[in-house]
């Protein structure tokens, strides 16, 4: 057995440490006797990672099909479960509310910005004459730009605080996705 199937199957014994020492032990034992099967079956190294997975994936699924297991009550199953939703919990408090303020805030941004400019430059081509236009500006007290030049600025501002705001909008549907799934996969 080579040094890569010893990493690997480090990384799978490191992400099973909730489990008592001899579970653990077996369970490396199985994955280590695959191992040896499929080069007895000449696959090369790559061939065999690839029908392994991720060793991360490999131990929250055994992870989860013993806790499934298990029907009665269990000190495993009890600090596993009040691990998963403290720490679901705690960056729920943090991570949904901030990116559900975010997401919308930078999208409304990024769309008003070029229009408010784009009636800044109309006021300025057409001599309009609308109240508070001259306070509207990009870099208002810093530089004194021409309207078009403006526009031109706030379009790419406007632009990228939308596509931040979708991006936080994904991350939001990402994260929820994220936690309903490890959710299903501890089968709580």
């Amino acid at each position: 057995m080579n040094t890569t199937f010893e990493k690997y199957l480090d990384t799978v014994d490191k992400c099973l440490k909730p489990l008592p020492t001899s579970e653990r032990v077996d369970i490396v034992k199985e994955i280590k006797g695959s191992i040896l099967e499929m080069e007895s079956d000449h696959l090369s190294t790559e061939e065999i990672l690839n029908r392994l997975g991720n060793p991360k994936d490999l131990a929250k699924a055994y992870l989860g099909d013993l806790l499934s297991k298990e029907s009665g009550f269990s000190w495993n199953r009890f600090l596993v479960v009040c691990a998963f939703y403290s720490v679901v919990g705690f960056s729920g408090m943090i991570v949904i509310p901030c990116l559900a303020i975010m997401a919308p805030v930078f999208i409304i941004n990024g769309i008003a910005c070029p229009i408010i400019m784009a009636v800044k430059l109309a006021d300025s081509i057409f001599h309009l004459g609308l109240p508070y236009m001259e306070n509207i500006g990009v870099f208002t007290g810093i530089i004194e730009l021409n309207p078009v030049a403006e526009f031109v600025i706030t379009l790419v501002i406007g632009t990228l605080l939308f596509l931040v705001g979708r991006g936080c909008w994904k991350l939001l549907i990402y994260y929820c996705k994220r936690v309903s799934k490890a959710k299903s996969d501890l089968e709580i």
